[in-house]
């Protein structure tokens, strides 16, 4: 039975709704399978790649296989602090150039990698835990790296990797996180997902306590403002209004909910368009150039002591 013919007879699934969750489970897991991959995607990817050509590339080896990663040294005088920049679900670490260009000409240094499955990194499955696993692994090997900018479920990765609660083997220290189009609730994708594959009640329940299995969590706990307190780090969120992916409600319940998180609100830059405009970016630059002096004060004023 190929993946195509698997969602070809729904009804189907009341016969073994376990089998059914499992191969929901694997395609969701899949990202060249995703819906929210672009239809242009090769083409987007083949200009984007173009913004890599000032990295150092390497080859990180991880858990999950040989990863893909970047480092961009700072265009100047290094200021002392690194950033991990993390893509999203379907995308690479080109996606995040514009970020990268502009935090390295701030004096950081700045490290990108293709999550597992995605880009030039090795596999063609890879769950969400997988990619915080690969988030920590990439910051040890690549670091110390001090902050992490992160987008749409990118922030969950990086969220996971900083909180370091099981399955996680213990925590990366990032000392604040900038999260980009971050979903709030994880339940909100599975079940766009399960309503997308036509999965029955019964295959629905399967694929979610597979996803729970793997992530030690109910579905219904897996949520952006649980994971922020569980990193415990302040944090800045940028969200466009008009976000068809994840809308800004949610962005403004993690603010609501968590005290020490800052939210920035653009118009007209959709999920993806955020990544390039120029004020999206520059916010994000000026906020880790606060956090980055802030910690250096507290610094000097303990060494005085």
């Amino acid at each position: 039975m190929s993946g195509l013919d698997i969602w070809a007879a729904p009804t189907m699934q009341s016969r073994d709704p376990e089998v059914w969750g499992e191969h929901a489970f694997q395609r969701f897991c899949t990202p060249r399978f995703s819906r929210y991959r672009s239809p242009d995607h090769d083409l987007l990817v083949e200009r984007a790649r173009f913004h890599l050509r000032n990295a150092i590339t390497t080859r990180v080896a991880t858990a999950e296989g040989e990863l893909q990663a970047y480092v961009f040294a700072p265009v100047a005088t290094w200021n002392g602090a690194s950033v991990l920049l993390v893509h999203g679900w379907t995308g690479e670490a080109s996606f995040m150039t514009a970020f990268a260009e502009h935090f390295r000409k701030r004096g950081f240094r700045v490290v990108l990698f293709d999550l597992p499955a995605h880009g030039q990194s090795m596999r063609e499955r890879a769950s969400l835990i997988d990619c915080a696993d690969a988030v920590r692994q990439v910051a040890k090997s690549l670091g110390p790296i001090q902050f992490a900018v992160a987008h749409s479920l990118g922030g969950m990765a990086a969220l996971l990797a900083g909180g370091g609660r099981p399955p996680m083997p213990h925590a990366y220290p990032f000392l604040c996180f900038v999260l980009v189009a971050m979903p709030n609730h994880f339940s909100g994708v599975t079940r766009t997902f399960g309503q997308d594959e036509s999965l029955s009640p019964a295959a629905q329940s399967a694929y979610e306590r597979r996803l729970e299995a793997i992530a030690h969590r109910r579905i219904a706990d897996f949520t952006g403002a649980n994971l922020l307190a569980e990193a415990g780090r302040p944090a800045l969120l940028l969200h466009s209004r008009d976000d068809a992916h994840v809308a800004f409600s949610e962005a403004e319940e993690m603010v609501a909910a968590r005290v020490g998180l800052e939210l920035q609100a653009f118009d007209d830059l959709g999920h993806s368009k955020i990544l390039y405009a120029p004020p999206a970016v520059r916010t994000a630059g000026s906020y880790l150039v606060r956090q980055r002096d802030r910690i250096a004060l507290r610094a000097s004023r303990l060494g005085s002591t």
